[in-house]
């Protein structure tokens, strides 16, 4: 009797991560916004692969309320690199309900200060 070896694929949770930014300049600091869905910075010394699925909630200065938001491993730095940068991740924004509402609130929050040359995590 010959035993049938069944094929499972199985496909990795996203993980949650937890943000709170409690300043213009931080936010400034992590944003993405050269990103089609826009996208932020998340200090963290996981392990992550571009394309990994992430689940954030993200705390916005003085909001109570966290947003939920799903998205995409698009940068990955890793410890020591460029000039003793934060290791961490990119993560961007899926296009949906919960990306483009963060989208929205971050660049609200930002306003002008989106055009400065001062430099980030990422650029």
């Amino acid at each position: 009797m010959a035993e049938s070896t069944e094929q499972r694929s199985f496909t990795p949770r996203p993980s949650v991560l937890s943000l709170n930014i409690n300043s213009k300049s931080a936010l400034y600091a992590a944003y993405m916004p050269f990103l089609k869905n826009g996208g932020i910075f998340i200090p963290t010394t996981r392990k992550y692969g571009l394309g990994d699925e992430v689940f954030m909630l993200l705390a916005l200065m003085n909001d109570p309320n966290k947003l939920p938001i799903a998205g995409t491993v698009v940068w990955v730095m890793p410890p020591g690199a460029q000039n003793s940068k934060a290791q961490g991740i990119g993560v961007h924004f899926k296009n949906d309900e919960s990306g483009i509402e963060a989208r929205r609130k971050i660049e609200g929050l930002l306003g002008g200060v989106m055009q400065s040359s001062r430099p980030t995590h990422t650029m």
